[in-house]
């Protein structure tokens, strides 16, 4: 193992703390855990600052089922503090983030289908249970253990903790469900105003869609969307959104209900990039004259290629001071109050909540 010599002085002596959820209605607690040796091509990273996705407040409500105990959160910056043999300890104090999920680089989906984010030996962060392997397997944590399929970026110094940390879920999730869109043309329509939504609009209209529309049922939500390159729409009365008017809509509310009216904005040929529907409650009312009359290609996303945060991460970069980027994440609230950031991100006031570590609060960047 090779690690950085602040490694026992920046977050508590030999050891994390960690909030472990146990299951849906039951307190969170706090935990010590020790802290390990990092081995073969495993990571060891100091939190610097989490925030709160929806997946987690669906977990947290019994919506979606996961192991218990459990450390949640999955989308992160830290500072790497060892590594193990076979990883580049050129990374050792490096500020970076990292693939969502951890692939064995071997199996079929990985190698032949080239979808390593559905690896038949597959872990996912902030989905793990705390007796699987260091236990320091979430975000709401002080320190996260990374295994050795998991890929790292860099964080270029000019993007704060805030600004890159949903990169990893929400915008590379976005980037992967741009990548396979037919190329830019006249209309495209999102469905979801949330942070999915914001990326994709931002997404879209930087690689030169035309017009970029962005439905929602709730007027609050709408309000960010002009800042981000879309044209908001509250109802389905909008002269943009007439029947066969689309080349391109993208689900991302979750909602299976929503389903018929972006098949019925699509025009012959159009393209349906479905990303919010990962839990059981979406089933499809949906006819298969309705997909062969139109010609439409179906297609589903789920998670993402290490490829796609790289690509989020250049992005981010790129178009810095493009969009109001930190207008998205809150003030950072220490981990030990993580049941009132839960709260505030169901309140749905902030696209993200921020955590970070107790004691970080004066320098989170």
């Amino acid at each position: 193992m090779t690690q950085s010599p602040g490694i026992d002085s920046t977050h508590g002596v030999n050891t994390a703390l960690a909030t472990v959820f146990s299951g849906p209605g039951l307190p969170l607690r706090t935990e010590r855990i020790r802290l390990p040796d990092p081995g073969f091509g495993e990571v060891l990273v100091a939190i610097n600052l989490a925030t709160v996705c929806g997946s987690d407040l669906h977990t947290l409500s019994g919506r979606r089922h996961g192991p218990t105990p459990s450390i949640l959160g999955h989308e992160a910056v830290g500072r790497v503090m060892a590594v193990g043999p076979d990883r580049d300890p050129s990374w050792i104090g490096q500020r970076v983030s990292w693939s969502l999920v951890d692939s064995c680089g071997v199996c079929r989906p990985c190698v032949e289908w080239h979808l390593p984010q559905k690896c038949e030996r597959l872990f996912k962060y902030g989905h793990g249970a705390l007796a699987d392997g260091s236990g320091l397997n979430g975000c709401y944590a002080s320190h996260l253990l990374l295994r050795s399929g998991t890929h790292l970026v860099k964080i270029p110094d000019h993007l704060s903790d805030s600004v890159a940390a949903p990169a990893n879920c929400a915008l590379a999730t976005m980037i992967g469900v741009v990548e396979g869109l037919p190329a830019p043309r006249g209309v495209a329509i999102i469905q979801g105003a949330g942070l999915l939504g914001l990326y994709g609009c931002a997404l879209l209209k930087s690689s030169g869609w035309k017009e970029v529309i962005v439905v929602d049922r709730q007027p609050s939500r709408l309000l960010a969307v002009p800042r981000f390159g879309g044209t908001p729409v509250l109802s389905n009365e909008h002269p943009l959104l007439a029947a066969n008017s689309a080349d391109v809509v993208i689900e991302v509310t979750g909602s299976a209900s929503v389903i018929a009216d972006g098949i019925g904005w699509l025009r012959p040929g159009g393209h349906y990039a479905i990303a919010g529907l990962v839990h059981p409650d979406s089933a499809l009312q949906l006819t298969g004259e309705t997909l062969i009359r139109k010609c439409l290609t179906l297609r589903g996303i789920h998670n993402y290629a290490p490829r796609h945060l790289d690509a989020a991460i250049a992005f981010l970069s790129k178009n810095q001071g493009d969009y109001p980027w930190e207008s998205l994440v809150s003030p950072p609230i220490p981990l030990s109050q993580l049941e009132e950031a839960f709260q505030l991100a169901a309140s749905g006031k902030w696209q993200r909540v921020s955590v970070i570590p107790d004691g970080l609060e004066a320098g989170v960047s």
